[in-house]
């Protein structure tokens, strides 16, 4: 099983909305990724909470069956068209990517 985690600190104001509304929509969108290939196992996204520890603004914890699935998520159309958005919006990012 491949665990792929990605973590975005989003920038202050981006395509004419703040933090907070720019979060919201990117999970929006990355939800409808949800379930779109064999072999995804778990997807979840959230976005921080208030009053909770956090240093991004939203995060995507996700497992696939194995390397061939997760390549198959990152190739797909519903994914590939999220990505535009997030780069706009986007001040930093971290993955990682783990086998267990």
């Amino acid at each position: 099983m491949i665990k792929h985690i990605v973590m975005w600190k989003l920038k202050d104001e981006a395509e004419g909305a703040g933090r907070e509304a720019n979060a919201r929509e990117m999970k929006r969108r990355l939800d409808e990724c949800a379930n779109i290939v064999p072999g995804m196992l778990t997807f979840e996204v959230t976005i921080a909470q208030p009053g909770l520890e956090a240093t991004y603004d939203v995060v995507l914890y996700s497992e696939f069956a194995d390397k061939a699935a997760l390549e198959a998520y990152a190739g797909h159309p519903t994914h590939k068209a999220v990505a535009p958005f997030i780069g706009a919006i986007r001040e930093a990012r971290q993955c990682m990517d783990y086998e267990v």
